[in-house]
Order: structure tokens, then sequence, then C-alpha cells
């Protein structure tokens, strides 16, 4: 494993999958569905059992979870949640709108306590009765190397919380405003920019400040990655929102099939110097507004060798 490349992940199966009608008026990825509820949710289910056996046949080790609630549309996304760091730490966000926040579940912190080397849970979601909201990775893209979270200014990435989140989990806070080819704020980092440890792919086109664009190329190619810049129009596609994973036989990137279709030959070429890539067919869930990256929370921890433990004993 990497320190940006997790290998193991939490995957959460949807139950009553639906686009959130309650995030649709800042998320410009939305679509309205033109099946019935029942389809709609059948079809999800079976992409995401389908996208998780391809992970775990690729070596990924998913913890899988399935959610019990009809009023959780978007568990599937638990990237926005909860996020895990080097060094055994794990934060919890507050969530802009009511439906997302009942997403969180302790079941989940308790198997990461359990399996891995968790030494602090750092939560911050009682914030959210002050009216406060970091939408984990989905606000904040993260740099493990450089020690950087990139985030564009939207209401689901609070500049107060931004800055303690970075203080107390040691990240310098790189921020921008981002907007698409409507004008409209991006709503969340993650769906323009990916990091990798040899790759970023990033829009600089849709960074409004030349300055600041200039900044954050800058920084994303310092440790010598190559920075794949990106179009309005493959964004649109989800081709930023791409994770790098860690396998027994080297690093791949996981990526929806309607974003790697989006992507040219000379950007596949620079991404597969150092990454295999595994398109994932995803289209019933991205209707929702998000695509593979946000169906995938990284676990940035150490296993627990439970065999030396017990003998240790």
């Amino acid at each position: 494993m990497t320190v940006q490349a997790p290998s193991n992940v939490v995957m959460i199966r949807p139950n009553r999958f639906h686009p959130n009608p309650e995030t649709a008026a800042d998320n410009r990825f939305q679509s309205l569905p033109t099946l019935g509820a029942d389809e709609v949710a059948a079809n999800a289910w079976s992409e995401f059992d389908t996208a998780v056996q391809r992970l775990r046949d690729e070596g990924v080790g998913v913890h899988v979870f399935q959610d019990e609630r009809d009023d959780t549309p978007d568990a599937v996304f638990p990237n926005n949640w909860f996020s895990t760091h080097p060094g055994g730490h794990v934060a919890i966000y507050p969530m802009f709108v009511p439906s997302r926040r009942r997403e969180r579940r302790e079941d989940v912190i308790e198997m990461l306590k359990r399996e891995y080397r968790v030494q602090v849970v750092t939560d911050y979601s009682g914030l959210e009765q002050d009216g406060l909201a970091l939408e984990g990775t989905g606000a904040m893209v993260i740099d493990h190397i450089g020690r950087i979270a990139y985030v564009a200014r939207s209401h689901r990435a609070d500049p107060i919380l931004l800055e303690r989140f970075c203080t107390n989990f040691g990240y310098e806070p790189m921020v921008f405003d981002a907007i698409d080819e409507g004008g409209a704020p991006v709503y969340h980092t993650n769906v323009i920019m990916a990091i990798g440890t040899h790759f970023a792919m990033v829009s600089l086109d849709m960074i409004e400040n030349n300055d600041r664009r200039a900044d954050i190329a800058a920084r994303l190619a310092e440790p010598g990655r190559d920075v794949i810049d990106l179009t309005h129009a493959q964004i649109a596609q989800f081709a930023g929102n791409a994770i790098e994973l860690s396998t027994p036989t080297g690093l791949m990137t996981a990526i929806s099939s309607r974003a790697l279709a989006a992507l040219d030959k000379g950007q596949i070429a620079m991404i597969e110097r150092s990454t295999r890539i595994v398109p994932l067919d995803i289209p019933t869930i991205e209707a929702a507004g998000g695509s593979v990256r946000c169906m995938i929370a990284g676990l940035h921890l150490a296993k627990r060798n439970f065999t030396i433990e017990k003998a240790a004993k």
C-alpha cells in the first residue's frame, strides 16, 4: 500500500436507492430517473454488487455494509461522512442536508477499531447544529503525500471547519473557487480532481483565479506527478471522480466506464504509466450525482495482525 492508495475500502450496498431531491439544488451531476423506483433500486444493487466483485477480483479488500434504511438514498456514497488517515486517525463529518446525516453508522466505526489500528476518532458531526458542513473526501481531495487538502469553495465545505480539520490532522488547506460552464459553483471537489501516487487529474479550466490555477498545478506536480488536465465535457462524464488503490499486483485506478470513455488516448496512456485502469459500470448510481470515487471510502489505516497479537499474549 502506498500512502496515497489504500488497499482496503468500505462500501455501502444501497437499499432504496434513488437520486436525492434534497441534494439536487446544487448537484448539477444529478439526473431524473426514467424508470420506476423498484427498477432503479434493483439496477443499483446489481451495479454495486458487480463493482464490489470486480474490485475483489483485482485484490482490493472490500468491507461491504448493507444499508437497511428507506430514507437514506445516498448511502452508497460513504466517503462523505467519514475518512481515515495514516497514523490511526478517523474523522466523522457534518453533512449539509438532513437525509445525508442519517447515513452515519456506528457499526462501520466499530469495525475499523476492531480490524485496524485506530488511535483517535474525531467527530465533527455535532457542528451540524451550528449550520456547518464539511462533507469528507467529497468536499476535500487529499494529497496524503504532500499533506494538502484541496477544497473547492461551497456550502458543503465550511471554511472554519476546514481550518479546524487541517489543524487537527496536519494538512495544508488549498482552497479555490471552481465553477462549471453554466457559472455554478462545483458542489464537491472530488468531481473535478483525483490524486494518485504518480499522476493527478484536474479540470484546471474550472478554477477561476489564474494565479490559484497555476499554484494548484504546481503543487500537484511537486512530488513528480503527471498532471492530466480534464475538460468541462470530461468532468460532466465523471472523469475526475476516480480513485487509485493498491493491490497485491500493483497500483490500479478505479473509474467508471462512462468516465473512461470520455478520456483521450494520451490521458489514458499517462495514467497507465503507473497504474492499470479498472472500469466499473454504474450508470444508475451515477444518476444520483456521484461516481466511483464517491462510492469508495479508502482505509488509510494499518491492519491489525491478529496472529502476532495473540502470540504476544
